[in-house]
């Protein structure tokens, strides 16, 4: 199996990413390492301040938006919900959601890790 199939499985509207990059599949799987990179340099940990979270703001919404500019569908849409709860100030329920997402996050990353590394 390949790692765009297994990102299909994984929920991630892998035909709509490709044909944002114009149709180019070894762009998109250029991209999706990159997007790895970025993934492990910029993390949203649960444990936030629930007085001061301006910073997870700013960095849920980069992460929101390259999950979108690559179609990885489960990341951008608990993202987006993540930066919205945040900036209605609904703290605890953004951790809900946070809660929920990594678990898909983190496989969707560890099959993208495994390709980087092959």
């Amino acid at each position: 199996m390949s790692m765009l199939e297994e990102l299909k499985e994984l929920g991630v509207d892998v035909d709509g990413g490709i044909k944002r990059l114009s149709g180019k599949e070894s762009l998109y799987e250029r991209m999706m390492f990159k997007f790895l990179d970025m993934m492990k340099k910029s993390v949203v940990s649960p444990d936030f301040d629930n007085d001061n979270y301006m910073e997870v703001i700013e960095v849920a919404h980069a992460l929101k938006g390259a999950a979108g500019n690559l179609s990885v569908t489960p990341i951008y849409e608990a993202y987006g919900k993540i930066v919205d709860l945040l900036r209605t100030q609904k703290p605890e329920e953004a951790r809900k959601v946070l809660t929920e997402v990594l678990p898909i996050q983190e496989k969707i990353l560890d099959c993208i890790a495994k390709y980087a590394n092959a």
